[in-house]
């Protein structure tokens, strides 16, 4: 048993095969997937909901898979676009009955899209909104580009995320899921202090991706999801081709490994803590 914890499955990467993406993904195992719902910014702040709908009134005898719960939120690349507007709209569509989550939200010095006092206000009023909807949040985070010539790692917006989340959401209780966790374990420990789970994606498996291999090998397992974070990703053998929900198998897999244990207990314990975040997605 495999939920996949983010998933963005309403881009055109999926509109060729997106029903046999989708029973790939029940073939492999895949019970659950969490559809975020950022898309492309404002003018697209539904299009989890509209996906999983559709996805969720399609006949599962005929065209097997998943059941699909969405998120909402807008992401920091699209800060700067962000009205009044869209914030009401987001907090209509927070009361839809599949919506579980808000996000994926948070702070992004790589690329800085958005400048970041602007950064820093959408997220803080998206936080507002989560918690008086009383939905956990997905948060996104990326420090600026790493240093040349092996140089160290930066973790900057690490350290600005953590700070903003324990002023602003520690005390909802509402906890919520460290996204595509990249971070050092002392990262990963403070998000966990204030209630959240630290999700790793097919980046685990990279070469290069020692310092998330580390963590994954000790964090305790209880505070561990999965997920593919498709089309985005993939995971080796996939890596440079399109990422699909299917492949998160590859990713317990991997840290099943890590740790010397089985796929099996990944899938089954990191499905039981995304339960015990979302209850409403129990079986």
């Amino acid at each position: 048993m495999l939920i996949d914890s983010h998933a963005h499955l309403e881009g055109p990467q999926f509109d060729t095969d997106r029903p046999a993406m989708l029973a790939r993904a029940a073939e492999a195992g895949v019970e659950t997937i969490l559809a975020i719902g950022s898309g492309t910014g404002p003018g697209s702040l539904a299009c989890a909901i509209e996906l999983a709908e559709a996805i969720t009134a399609s006949d599962a005898s005929s065209n097997p898979h998943p059941r699909i719960f969405a998120t909402i939120g807008i992401h920091p690349h699209e800060a700067k676009l962000a009205t009044d507007a869209d914030f009401a709209e987001l907090a209509a569509l927070a009361k839809h009955p599949l919506v579980i989550a808000w996000g994926e939200i948070g702070i992004d010095y790589y690329y800085d899209h958005s400048p970041r006092d602007v950064q820093y206000s959408v997220f803080i009023r998206q936080m507002q909104l989560a918690a008086a909807a009383r939905l956990p949040i997905i948060i996104h985070c990326r420090p600026s580009a790493n240093p040349v010539n092996g140089g160290p790692e930066i973790y900057d917006a690490w350290d600005d995320c953590l700070a903003l989340l324990k002023k602003h959401w520690a005390p909802t209780g509402l906890g919520g899921i460290l996204h595509c966790f990249a971070g050092k374990m002392e990262h990963a420990q403070a998000g966990i202090a204030l209630g959240f789970l630290i999700s790793f994606a097919g980046n685990v498996t990279f070469p290069k991706a020692q310092p998330i291999r580390d963590v994954a090998a000790v964090l305790p397992l209880e505070h561990m999801l999965i997920e593919t974070d498709s089309p985005f990703l993939a995971p080796v053998p996939h890596r440079g081709k399109r990422n699909e929900p299917a492949f998160v198998a590859k990713t317990a897999a991997k840290i099943a490994e890590l740790r010397g244990t089985t796929p099996e207990e990944i899938g089954l314990t990191s499905a039981a803590n995304f339960r015990r975040l979302f209850p409403q997605s129990k079986l």
